[in-house]
């Protein structure tokens, strides 16, 4: 073996080192008193190089095309790490807050960028087998940090779930390449997908391919929490502590939607008229069926995880007809959904964290009844949180409206009735998610409360976090030429 190639996946490279480094310091600096802010600080300043080196990186191939690194991989990268350094901010006052959690921090960013690494496999795989390491990797420890809180009932019921569902999703999905490799002979996506090609021309070959490739996507759609797929989201986000939430419904989603996407472009192109209807489907399934449910819900994360699935509906639009312009919408959007949902999340973790008490009239800190008349208290983090809502609602002139419109556009353009019929159906939803989330704003503005949530300051990391998703929301959506940017990068 040329370990030389090792040399051309500089983005792992560096993102192997951090984990070297944040190790050898966790283990260096054990049980003493600045343990928790110098990891926070190398951590941070370690995921800004990687972010930094991921925009930078070249496409590059190794190990005979089992890594291919393309620009958009690159650019996804960028976008999953700098989604992940918000996680690392949001996750400070948690962390501060319960000894537990202080002693094993160093276990946390160890875990977070674990699986990150596995993220970045998944987006530059070149080879099934390569592709399923890179998720493993990546949701083996996603189920460590579901389960951080392990002397809390609802962590360990919410791990439990995600582990017995990602562990039957794994199974699916391997299941689906084993008849794919029974098909074609091989696990190279640029190998299978011209195998796929031939085997089209004969009809005895199509069931097994087809097989293979409901059961990856079936495999896929767990991880993405699309509907059907969905039944484990509500209960692990809630239970989940909320910086993993965060982590998990956006950076996860991100990579795994990319990957998506990337593989039906390259491997699947020729069956494009049969996955296109399944797309069809679980599009109208997942935004409907979430924005009936998110209309029900008073805790504010699990009103997130059915708001989550229904997004990951508008993001599956861009995946119709594999297009540049549907893989640059997809990262646009990835992009803007990083920023406006972490600052919800934000939000949610500083008033649960509040330091001033741990109920409102009785009621949770995630409760929605518990930010009845916020405003009167705590008017720069409404006024923040009501930017980010606006955002996920897709009301102009916030960047969100920008990446509804640009999905649309993707699906509208591959031009057939039954893309159109679904980008309708997309818009009229729009409506019960305006509801939805102004329900949050009106709790915060008008609904009548006497003892609200007492003011607090949030601490210096939470306001970073805040000040980078607010700039996001207010700026990607002017900035012109950052979609142009992605569209260049977004070749297929």
């Amino acid at each position: 073996m040329n370990y030389g190639q090792f040399l051309n996946m500089i983005p792992e490279a560096f993102l192997v080192l951090a984990l070297i480094v944040v190790f050898i310091q966790d283990f260096i600096i054990a049980g003493k008193k600045v343990k928790g802010y110098t990891l926070a600080a190398t951590t941070i300043g370690l995921l800004a190089i990687v972010t930094t080196v991921c925009l930078t990186a070249s496409p590059a191939e190794a190990f005979g095309g089992m890594y291919v690194a393309t620009k958009a991989a690159n650019v996804m990268k960028a976008i999953l790490a700098a989604g992940t350094l918000v996680v690392v901010l949001m996750a400070q006052p948690w962390i501060e807050s319960q000894e537990q959690n202080v002693k094993y921090e160093g276990e946390f960013y160890l875990l977070v960028l674990s699986t990150l690494l596995g993220m970045f496999m998944m987006t530059s795989s070149g080879n099934f087998l390569m592709f399923f390491l890179g998720l493993e990797t990546a949701s083996v420890p996603m189920a460590c940090l579901v389960a951080f809180d392990k002397y809390r009932k609802t962590s360990a019921e919410a791990a439990a779930k995600y582990i017995l569902t990602a562990t039957f999703s794994s199974g699916v999905m391997l299941y689906g390449i084993s008849f794919l490799y029974g098909a074609v002979g091989t696990l190279y996506f640029d190998d299978v997908a011209k195998h796929i090609a031939f085997l089209t021309n004969f009809k005895s070959q199509m069931p097994m391919l087809l097989t293979g490739l409901v059961f990856f996507f079936s495999g896929l759609g767990f991880k993405l929490s699309l509907v059907p797929f969905h039944f484990w989201t509500a209960d692990t986000y809630e239970g989940a502590p909320t910086a993993v939430t965060g982590y998990l419904s956006v950076v996860s989603k991100g990579a795994a939607a990319f990957a998506l996407m990337a593989i039906l472009a390259k491997v699947f192109q020729p069956l494009t008229e049969y996955w296109e209807y399944m797309l069809y489907i679980v599009i109208v399934l997942s935004i409907t069926v979430a924005n009936l449910f998110a209309l029900r819900q008073q805790e504010l994360k699990r009103f997130m995880a059915f708001s989550s699935i229904s997004q990951a509906g508008y993001i599956m639009l861009a995946v119709i007809g594999a297009s540049q312009m549907g893989m640059a919408s997809l990262m646009y959007y990835v992009l803007v959904y990083v920023v406006a949902n972490m600052a919800v999340f934000t939000v949610i973790s500083a008033v649960e964290h509040n330091g001033q008490c741990s109920k409102v009239n009785g009621q949770p800190l995630t409760m929605l009844s518990a930010y009845n008349g916020l405003y009167q208290t705590n008017p720069r983090l409404t006024f923040l949180m009501t930017l980010a809502l606006f955002s996920l609602a897709g009301i102009p002139p916030f960047a969100g409206m920008f990446s509804k419109f640009f999905v649309f556009m993707a699906a509208a353009q591959q031009g057939s009735y039954w893309a159109y019929f679904v980008v309708f159906v997309a818009l009229i939803n729009t409506v019960p998610s305006l509801y939805y989330y102004l329900r949050i704003v009106k709790a915060m503005y008008i609904t009548p409360c006497e003892t609200p949530l007492p003011t607090f300051r949030t601490a210096a990391t939470t306001r970073v976090a805040l000040a980078l998703c607010t700039a996001g929301i207010a700026l990607f959506g002017v900035c012109s030429c950052l979609y142009d940017y992605l569209f260049n990068a977004a070749a297929l």
